[in-house]
């Protein structure tokens, strides 16, 4: 027995060790050679033939219009003063700016400016400008380009000028509980030189465009954000040289190999990023991280998630202590991209040195590598560098990847738009025993299936490279090929395999998207000696094991919820339902602003939102709840759980800072018992190539408008879209399944206030849904699934990506997500108004009702005086613009904050046309009010609509038979809370 339990302990003790082994001491390379050549293995013979597959339009096609142009070396400047004319926009001609001799001009975010310029000899030529950011809205400037009053190319709707950011401290300042503190990231204006460019990354190599001998003109309209711009100019810069002529004009200047001196520099400590999504972070996979804490929070990687995007970089400064060739290298990690490596271009001092760092590969390593840029591991790249500063950039780019994703995206538009041909005539569920004859009514349909599954097997073998092996990557690729392929040869099978199309073809759709991404980590970068000896960048068995024994014990100790605490009287207590970005944000916030400016300290607290319930039966709760739905404070009111707002003597005044509309569902018998932090409503989404260009089909101004186009979409099987729940900040569905909370439908209200209906009367006491008018709108909105057949439940955004819904209302927080989750389509969309109803004096009324969150104040709070303080400043202007730009800043464009404050959502980063849509539409919306009893109302609508439409029952009996449940259910709460009745 005892010689067996030695044993076992000596196996256990092995097993312990082989576990936390690192993986340089089961085989792994320390140090790793970026090259150019290894770059993912793709065939280049292959990759050669996917250049000139794009999308109807795009710069691709465009540029291969002019492929043998000539490049004249003249180059030709534009002043930027001599413009010639302005089109409702502000112009602002400027003397001397920001220390640059002559005059520039301040361009507005609205508007269009033009030049005119003489072009001396046919050719083509980058366009370049000298320009400056000024203050905005925190985003990328993006201006629309024509030249001789014609957009050349797709792309060229969208031009982007990128800012540039910076942390506001360093090194990181630390909370109460010794934790790094994300820094506020702060811009950096100065002057920029740019070429023309996509900010995908889809074409990597600057614009060219094309001018005849003669005179021109070059307008630039605004899309959103203010430029200053110096000089326009048409030029062909030199092409950048190869590794082997930069080393033959080492060799020719004698240049030698530095000293054996290593210099390192924590990537956490970047100097200039162009975007403000660029944060350090905490990383805790290894002890190795520099530096590395087992239970504190440290700020010790750089880039990670967050830099994937094309076209974002990084950039370090060194100060390089004598003349010489030296090396660089990385220790990074790429556990995201398995198979495949992701890649960055290297600038120094702004220039790329030369063209094999353009596409410079850091492959897949599950754990932390050192990898040094060069052509093998003997080889390494030598960069001259003189004594001084010096800046190393490195940029995301796709490289050979560009051309793919390219021809991906083109054969995502032509199988949705064949998917939409082919339900033209088999509609969304065929039937299967019918011969529909698609080959004769669809002619193109064989041979597009051919050319696609061509095009995607050939995207396939390009990506699995000379070796020939299949991976996640191809895997898709090679699923949908096979399948085009067999339609092909069997084409009386696309009926009954439609839906499996579709699928697939959406599959190809999160594929571009996630190929497209590009994420790396770095920990630090070295600059050194060629061949120097680098340090290790993993942990020894030791430090792993003694590491992870530390953060175990200390997890006993550390609370992450609790991101401040202090015990005095005065400290205001405040609990957050979201997430801990958030949370960390209103932290940061807090310390900065408030309370160095009250004194006024607060506790904040991160919480799941199903704990506000009992913690506040249990009296447990907070002094103040932050981003609470618009169901709590009535229904906590009604139990004398809330407090009174409109009892502040400063409450009118800080009232006014939102809709009034805002307002109603946080009021009750006479109070307001919070006060509104976010506020959704619905608008008009529509595909531009769907509905104007294969339809012919105008906006819809009224619903007559909708009712005329219905038909026109249903002849093609296509669909027009109602809501049904309200969207989370982010555009998902809120996917409640809690009964007590599903509101009225927005619909139902829509057309409801549209004819003055209301959802309640006399005060709440009674429903008001038994009205003629209410009945009316309830038969008009459950016609549209009856008569027209329109979908009761619907994946709106994979539905309007595929163009299957080409046109729908739905809440305007959609936009957020469509702008990331669909990048295929973008520019093909845009939304409006919802229809509206069409008055006697031919106006046309859109009113719609609204969704949102709020703030809340609990009635047991001691200190109120300090929590109405903090209310106040985080629903001021000031506060919710930093807190929408934070969002939108760690999280990107997906996370824009749909803030109640008016004042606040006007400064946040919408582009100028789209933000008038906005703000139109918001003149129409009506609030949605809460009364004790009324979470039956939005059950029994649907209780009522279902037997409607699915059981095919009376309305007006449907909803009188339900509206009686309604008023019983208001009866009994406002008995039970001794409120008045209705006799």
């Amino acid at each position: 027995m005892r010689r067996s339990s030695k044993k076992t302990v000596f196996i256990l003790v092995t097993c312990i060790a082989i576990a936390c082994t690192p993986l340089w001491w089961v085989g792994s390379e320390v140090q790793h050679v970026a090259s150019a050549e290894g770059s993912g293995g793709m065939d280049k013979t292959l990759l050669s033939t996917l250049t000139g597959t794009s999308k109807k339009g795009s710069y691709r096609e465009y540029a291969a219009s002019y492929k043998q142009a000539n490049r004249p070396s003249e180059d030709i400047v534009i002043e930027a003063d001599s413009f010639h004319r302005t089109q409702d926009m502000n112009v602002t001609v400027l003397d001397h700016y920001e220390g640059t001799p002559g005059k520039s001009v301040l361009t507005s975010d609205s508007g269009s400016i033009e030049w005119k310029f003489s072009v001396p000899q046919d050719g083509i030529y980058n366009i370049g400008l000298n320009y400056f950011t000024v203050k905005g809205k925190d985003s990328d400037i993006e201006r629309e380009l024509r030249i001789d009053g014609k957009i050349p190319f797709t792309e060229a709707n969208s031009i982007t000028f990128q800012r540039i950011w910076k942390d506001e401290n360093t090194p990181f300042e630390r909370d109460e509980r010794d934790n790094d503190l994300l820094p506020s990231q702060v811009e950096v204006p100065m002057w920029q030189d740019m070429l023309l460019k996509d900010a995908t990354g889809y074409v990597e190599e600057p614009y060219r465009f094309y001018f005849t001998k003669g005179e021109h003109t070059l307008t630039f309209t605004s899309v959103k954000e203010p430029l200053v711009i110096r000089s326009i100019k048409l030029t062909n810069p030199p092409t950048t040289p190869s590794y082997e002529t930069i080393a033959r004009t080492y060799k020719e200047h004698g240049y030698k190999p530095a000293q054996q001196e290593l210099m390192k520099i924590q990537a956490e400590y970047a100097t200039y990023k162009s975007s403000p999504t660029l944060l350090a972070y905490n990383d805790h996979s290894s002890p190795a991280v520099e530096p590395y804490h087992v239970s504190k929070l440290r700020n010790n990687a750089m880039g990670g998630w967050a830099w994937r995007l094309p076209g974002q970089w990084i950039e370090w400064e060194i100060d390089v202590p004598e003349d010489g060739l030296y090396q660089i290298a990385l220790k990074n990690h790429q556990n995201y991209l398995r198979g495949m490596a992701a890649l960055r271009t290297l600038y120094i001092d702004g220039q790329v040195p030369f063209e094999e760092v353009r596409h410079a590969p850091f492959p897949y390593n599950s754990d932390w590598q050192m990898t040094v840029l060069g052509k093998d591991a003997e080889n390494p790249y030598e960069f001259y560098l003189t004594k001084g500063k010096h800046s190393i950039r490195f940029e995301v780019t796709l490289g050979d990847l560009a051309p793919i994703l390219t021809a991906v995206e083109s054969s995502i538009l032509e199988l949705n738009a064949m998917y939409r041909k082919i339900i033209s005539f088999t509609g969304t569920v065929p039937d299967t025993f019918r011969d529909y004859q698609l080959e004769q009514r669809i002619p193109d349909m064989v041979d597009g299936f051919k050319k696609q599954s061509e095009l995607l097997n050939r995207v396939a073998k390009t990506l699995t490279g000379p070796d020939g092996k299949n991976d996640d990557r191809t895997a898709m690729l090679n699923t949908l090929a096979y399948q085009l392929q067999d339609m092909a040869d069997r084409p009386e099978t696309v009926p009954s395999r439609v839906e499996q199309f579709k699928t697939n073809v959406g599959s190809l759709g999160a594929w571009l998207l996630s190929v497209n991404e590009q994420p790396l980590a770095i920990d630090y970068l070295m600059v050194s000696a060629p061949k120097a000896k680098l340090p290790d960048p993993t942990a020894s068995t030791w430090l792993s094991l003694k590491s992870s024994t530390m953060a175990f014990v200390a997890s006993f100790f550390e609370n992450y919820d609790e991101f401040s605490e202090d015990k005095s009287d005065k400290a205001v207590t405040v609990w957050i339902t979201s997430a801990r970005d958030q949370a960390q944000t209103v932290k940061k916030l807090i310390d900065d602003t408030f309370t160095p400016k009250t004194g006024i300290p607060i506790n904040i607290k991160l919480v799941s939102s199903d704990i506000l319930l009992p913690s506040t039966v249990a009296g447990e709760g907070p002094d103040v709840a932050l981003q609470v739905g618009n169901e709590l404070p009535v229904n906590y009111a009604t139990r004398n759980a809330m407090q009174d707002l409109s009892v502040f003597p400063d409450f009118e005044q800080v009232k006014s800072r939102f809709n009034p509309s805002a307002m109603i569902p946080v009021s009750y018998n006479g109070g307001y018992y919070a006060l509104p932090e976010t506020q959704t409503f619905p608008v008009l989404f529509y595909r531009k190539d769907i509905l104007e260009d294969e339809l012919h089909l105008k906006v819809p101004q009224s619903w007559d408008d909708v009712y005329e186009m219905l038909p026109v979409l249903q002849k093609h099987n296509l669909e027009f879209g109602l809501p049904q729940r309200g969207l989370n900040t982010f555009g998902n569905d809120s996917g409640t399944t809690d009964i007590i909370t599903i509101g009225p439908n927005p619909a139902l209200t829509m057309f409801l206030y549209q004819h003055d209906g209301e959802l309640y009367r006399n005060n709440g006491m009674k429903s008001g849904l038994d009205s003629e008018t209410a009945v009316q709108q309830f038969k008009k909105w459950t016609d549209f699934y009856v008569n027209y057949k329109i979908p009761i439940q619907a994946d709106f955004a994979n539905r309007f990506r595929t163009g299957e819904m080409p046109i729908g209302v739905i809440d305007y927080t959609m936009y957020n997500k469509l702008s990331v989750f669909a990048p295929e389509i973008k520019g093909l969309w845009a939304f409006a108004p919802v229809p509206g109803t069409k008055t006697a004096d031919g106006k046309i009324r859109r009113e719609t009702g609204s969704g949102g969150s709020a703030t809340v104040m609990f009635k047991k709070t001691k200190n109120k005086d300090a929590a109405w303080e903090f209310m106040k400043w985080w629903t001021s202007k000031e506060t919710q613009i930093a807190f929408g730009r934070q969002m939108e800043i760690r999280m990107g464009a997906s996370a824009r904050y749909p803030t109640a404050n008016q004042e606040a959502l006007s400064a946040l980063p919408w582009p100028t046309k789209d933000f008038s849509i906005l703000k139109e539409q918001m003149s129409w919306v009506r609030g949605v009010p809460e009364v004790p009893g009324g979470y039956l109302t939005g059950r029994n609508i649907e209780n009522a609509f279902r037997r409607v439409v699915v059981q095919g029952d009376d309305a007006r009996e449907s909803l009188e038979y339900y509206v009686r449940y309604i008023n019983e259910e208001i009866m009994l709460k406002r008995q039970e809370f001794n409120l008045p009745t209705e006799k």
